[in-house]
């Protein structure tokens, strides 16, 4: 296992992060203590939940997880959780106001039984909460020592901007990381969002990296999902739905994966991790698994390098190809620029 920056912070964890969306939902407590404790035995570090996980069930596995560890074990784990989405449906049930985020902060750290989280990031953007508010009430977790860090999680790249220039004039902590969706079926956010992140020192800790299961390989062309899957079970289920996801364009991506790891011997998950993770501005790499045995075959990812062959290779069968403005390839000739060649 590698490990790296937490964006523009100090403080370090492992490329690979554990994801725990399925605890309590598709993964039960036994199991997501088996993924833990086979996650930190590997070397992993970055543990990433929400209060919605589950309804709260996640952050409460994870609580009695830690309850239930000594301290040499639980003590090398960075904890992120996430608050915004609705909890309820009062009109105060959602959102990133001083009001709401308050109350979501204490009842995540009430279900961990944790006093701090290391990481806290807002789950999306609330166009309805100034931003300032969010900011200053940020700012009020970290000096009350409930927090150490804060990231965001789905901003678009002026939003993303927006926030980070905002906490520098406030003279506030700023946001060290962005959680996008990102992989070699969603690769958009390199037109801006990715740039801004640059830009402003922050790392990326990509979800959804195997694109709701695709990239595994386990759909077929000529076969609608069926059994024990998540597309078999709910063919409609959000952005990875068959209908919605299954155009030409993936099964391209999907044949390059295939291709590059029938010739290296390894799964294609294993290269479609190893080629996010080595992407520009990430930090960790989120792995969602539903079981043991899908956690241990995402692990594998950690060891693997693909060639600069190979990654060109997965990158050109990937290209979302923009169109010609403002990101494809005559919006980006307007905006460059070239020194003469001295003479």
């Amino acid at each position: 296992m590698d490990y790296r920056m937490l964006g523009g912070s100090g403080c370090a964890v492992s490329s690979l992060c554990l994801g725990t969306m399925t605890f309590g939902v598709e993964t039960d407590e036994s199991g997501a203590h088996q993924q833990l404790d086979r996650f930190i035995e590997a070397g992993g570090t970055l543990v990433d939940t929400a209060d919605v996980y589950g309804g709260g069930r996640s952050e409460e596995i994870i609580g009695r997880w830690f309850a239930n560890r000594p301290s040499d074990v639980t003590e090398p784990v960075v904890l992120a959780t996430k608050g915004r989405m609705p909890v309820d449906d009062s009109p105060n049930g959602a959102g990133l106001s001083a009001r709401h985020l308050t109350r979501a902060l204490e009842s995540s750290l009430r279900r961990l039984g944790l006093e701090a989280v290391d990481l806290y990031q807002v789950h999306a953007y609330d166009p309805l909460t100034p931003l300032e508010e969010t900011l200053r009430t940020i700012e009020g977790f970290i000096q009350a020592g409930k927090i150490r860090y804060w990231g965001l999680s789905n901003f678009t790249g002026w939003q993303l901007t927006k926030a980070v220039h905002l906490a520098r004039a406030l003279n506030v902590a700023g946001p060290v990381t962005l959680q996008p969706q990102y992989s070699l079926l969603a690769r958009e956010i390199e037109w801006e969002i990715v740039p801004a992140a640059l830009d402003a020192g922050m790392g990326l800790l990509p979800w959804s990296p195997l694109g709701g299961g695709w990239l595994s390989g386990k759909y077929r062309r000529d076969q609608r999902p069926a059994g024990a899957t998540r597309l078999g079970e709910d063919p409609g289920r959000g952005m990875e739905a068959y209908e919605r996801r299954g155009t030409d364009r993936t099964w391209h991506v999907i044949d390059a994966v295939q291709k590059v790891a029938e010739d290296r011997g390894v799964s294609m998950a294993e290269v479609a991790l190893a080629w996010l993770t080595a992407r520009p501005a990430v930090s960790s790499t989120i792995l969602g698994a539903r079981t043991l045995d899908q956690l241990e075959a995402n692990l594998r990812s950690a060891g693997l390098r693909l060639t600069a062959a190979e990654t060109a290779t997965l990158d050109a069968a990937s290209d979302p190809h923009p169109v010609d403005y403002p990101y494809g390839e005559l919006g980006v000739e307007q905006r460059a620029r070239t020194l003469p060649a001295g003479h």
